[in-house]
């Protein structure tokens, strides 16, 4: 939820209706953010404090001893049915729920512990025993503990043992030859390679150019991002079969996430003060404390309802603190840089005018307090939203205690144990310094609806007995991301860019960074464990700028409903390549381009249905549809029946992915043989739904084993997909690795290592030489020239 909930919406709206016109008038009139937030703040009454309580109370975070009892009773029910990862997620959830040193809390900490036992987490499982030991497991079930600690340390042993045996020089020469090479791939570099150089144009701002020529798969940038807020709700745990999700209950990221640094974990760290925040280690813990968590905690319900973007805008503000704010708002010549004179409030000229002294890294919040806000731009409603609600928040924190003394400094520190602000000391209130935090919120909020990244992963979505693999791409968090927001946009770009989530035990986390000059410093405690990675998706030459697409992409959609998209969030026409060629196209009458040459895909693969030739967008007259290329033909069909047969199609392989999630493949192929034969009538085998529907079939005979048959239908739709995204697209290099997994299934060598060359150029190309896939495929090309 990026924006707050509508009830909230719905209540400053009629706030805005409500007031005086000459007041409504004047809050118009007003184009300085700190004016704005000064006229919202006496605007601001108790009554929306009690409207924002009211609407909390259903978002609850506090602890719960009942609640927590609850979530180990359905634990329970996930380890009697064998689910043991529903198991630790429940058990995960009566932890975090269980008030501090309580019976409950230990009870749920042992039972995590034989949940990750059976899961083969023994080094986990161990910390939990002890976590059960030190808040008062019953003496009387002590034996159970001992017994599991015993198992536990037997098998970490063997584990050692083998691992050392492996680790023989012998060993190493025959399992992995290659290893040294993996191992020596150094320091996470951070920010922009040399081959690229940011300039400034009064047009497009501050932007990245290529210095020389950049290959393809070259990596253009690496940036951690100043702060991320992650997005509740987002994905469900996978179970063995459906009927056993529905027992182990639906989890989203937030309770398999750390809400610090993203990893991906089964036995979170709670927050000792709600039931809200985890952490996938202590130091996670530790450190969000110190930098924003110790004033969220006690915000937590308000947060949720006041949505992503309001809390990433408040989380950016604490991190920076007091001095940090002051700082940014100074002129540029009382930094001591060589940046012309100007004025604070010049927002024109800071936002574009690129300042020497002003990192574009991850950990600079000079970087991001200058990005671009377009306050004259939003609708008044809008902005009173937003200043509505910064306002709110603020005087929320205030009601919350008094700011600790670490306020007053660069960025938070001292405070090591999750002690409340009133133990703080410091100053006694907030209200000399409400204005200026305030400010810094609003200006994060409306600078966040241009600048805020979604930061995606995908995320399995198979069966866990599944011999595919099956995945989607979901969105995790959001984040501001200083050195990316200096791309600009492109409907066609030509980078490619991925994220890594986690903590320093990742591949390509180490104790130390480096910046692209090769100096290594100290990885600051304060980095988010998120990682963007840009790199070049295809020849980039010198003087060329670096686009990246902000989501409306021109394989996936026509281009007025890019322009209008981009034109509502971002306030501008998008006239990049593809736009233009497309309308071009449009004015001379060309014909429509095929979707992955810039065209969208409703637009293409399209068949007439007397004479299967192709069918086109009709604009010669006032009659909206479709008319056939043939001239011998001329063969029209209207828009809505062209919607309504997609829309048939559409819902028969909804219901057809359904089948199978309820482990019924062969009704599910049934239904989608009857649907593929009747799509033919209308969608050509390149059209994205036609693509689909082959996936899906691949995937039914998948599950039935029919290893033959599903490549066969995988390939159709590669090809569908290398005509939507084109032959060099990361879409088709992931169909591609799922083709590679049926040909290694099926015994089908020869077409299996036919693939493989082709997935790990397109793997290489856009996500790096270490991401997972190209693990496993190296592991199975080994075994297929075994």
């Amino acid at each position: 939820m990026d924006l707050p909930c509508i009830q909230w919406q719905e209540h400053v709206a009629q706030k805005w209706t409500g007031l005086d016109p000459e007041l409504k008038g004047h809050f118009t009139s007003l184009l300085d953010i700190d004016d704005v937030f000064k006229c919202t703040l006496t605007l601001t009454t108790q009554d929306d404090l009690d409207f924002v309580q009211s609407i909390s109370a259903g978002h609850p975070v506090h602890k719960d001893t009942e609640e927590a009892a609850k979530c180990r009773e359905k634990g329970n029910s996930s380890f009697k049915n064998r689910d043991y990862t529903a198991a630790a997620l429940n058990y995960s959830q009566g932890i975090c729920f269980a008030p501090q040193s309580s019976e409950q809390l230990s009870l749920c900490y042992a039972n995590r512990s034989a949940a990750l036992y059976h899961l083969r987490h023994y080094q986990e499982s161990l910390t939990d025993i002890d976590e059960a030991l030190k808040n008062g497991y019953p003496s009387h079930l002590l034996h159970k503990l001992e017994e599991r600690r015993t198992q536990c340390l037997k098998h970490l042993s063997a584990g050692q043992k083998a691992k050392e045996d492996d680790d023989t020089p012998a060993a190493k020469n025959q399992t992995c030859p290659d290893r040294a090479t993996k191992a020596s791939a150094g320091a996470l570099t951070l920010g922009i390679c040399p081959k690229a150089d940011v300039l400034f144009t009064a047009e497009k701002g501050r932007h990245l150019v290529a210095a020389e020529r950049i290959a393809p798969g070259e990596v253009l940038l690496h940036d951690r991002p100043y702060s991320c807020v992650l997005i509740p709700g987002m994905e469900e745990v996978k179970g063995t079969a459906g009927r056993r999700e529905k027992q182990g209950g639906a989890f989203g990221t937030e309770h398999r996430r750390c809400h610090r640094c993203l990893a991906e974990t089964l036995c979170p760290v709670p927050c000792e003060g709600c039931s809200y925040s985890r952490y996938c280690s202590t130091s996670c813990q530790r450190e969000a404390w110190e930098e924003h968590h110790r004033w969220e905690c006690p915000m937590g319900a308000d947060l949720r309802v006041m949505g992503v973007m309001s809390q990433l805008a408040l989380r950016v503000t604490l991190k920076a603190g007091l001095k940090n704010i002051q700082m940014a708002r100074e002129p540029i010549r009382d930094r001591h840089t060589n940046s012309e004179e100007s004025n604070v409030n010049d927002e024109s000229y800071h936002s574009k005018q690129p300042d020497p002294s002003m990192s574009h890294y991850g950990d600079s919040y000079l970087s991001v307090f200058h990005l671009l806000h377009h306050l004259n731009r939003h609708s008044p409603a809008l902005r009173f939203l937003c200043a509505v609600t910064a306002a709110t928040l603020c005087l929320k924190l205030s009601q919350a205690g008094p700011p600790p003394a670490s306020w007053h400094l660069s960025r938070p520190s001292g405070a090591n144990s999750q002690s409340s602000p009133h133990e703080e000391g410091g100053v006694t209130d907030w209200s000399s310094d409400m204005w200026l935090m305030g400010s810094a919120v609003l200006r994060h909020i409306l600078q966040l609806r241009c600048n805020a990244q979604a930061v995606c992963m995908l995320q399995d979505t198979g069966a866990e007995i599944s011999p595919v693999q099956s995945s989607r791409e979901i969105r995790l968090a959001t984040a501001i991301f200083p050195t990316l927001s200096l791309l600009n946009h492109s409907c066609r770009p030509n980078s490619s860019l991925v994220f890594s989530t986690g903590t320093r035990s990742d591949p390509l986390e180490t104790d130390l960074c480096a910046d692209f000059s090769g100096n290594v410093a100290e990885n600051r405690s304060t980095s988010c464990g998120v990682t963007a990675t840009v790199r070049a998706a295809k020849v980039i030459t010198a003087g060329q700028e670096i686009l990246h697409c902000y989501g409306p992409h021109s394989s996936r959609m026509v281009i007025k409903e890019r322009q209008r998209l981009l034109q509502e969030q971002y306030y501008f026409l998008c006239q990049c390549e593809a736009c233009t060629l497309q309308q071009q196209e449009a004015g001379t009458g060309g014909r429509q381009q095929q979707s992955g040459d810039g065209g969208g895909p409703q637009e293409s693969g399209l068949l007439c249905g007397k004479c299967k030739g192709a069918l086109k967008k009709s604009t010669q007259d006032k009659r909206k549809g479709f008319i056939c290329t043939q001239s011998s033909c001329g063969h029209r069909i209207s828009s809505s029946e062209v919607s309504h047969r997609l829309q048939e199609i559409r819902a028969d392989l909804e219901a057809a992915v359904d089948l199978m999630e309820r482990d019924r493949p062969d009704e599910a192929l049934r239904l989608l043989r009857r649907t593929q034969s009747q799509s033919g009538l209308i969608l050509a085998e390149t059209h994205p739904l036609q693509g689909e529907l082959a996936d899906a079939t691949a995937r039914a005979y998948a599950t039935m084993g029919d290893w033959k048959n599903a490549a066969s239908h995988l390939e159709q739709s590669a090809a569908a997909i290398s005509s939507q995204y084109g032959e060099d697209s990361i879409e088709l290099g992931r169909q591609l690795f799922k083709l590679a997994q049926l040909h290694f299934n099926g015994g089908a060598r020869g077409p299996a290592l036919s693939v493989i060359p082709k997935v790990r150029r397109l793997l290489c190309l856009h996500c790096g030489p270490h991401c997972q896939e190209l693990q496993e495929l190296q592991a199975m090309e080994g075994c297929l020239q075994g």
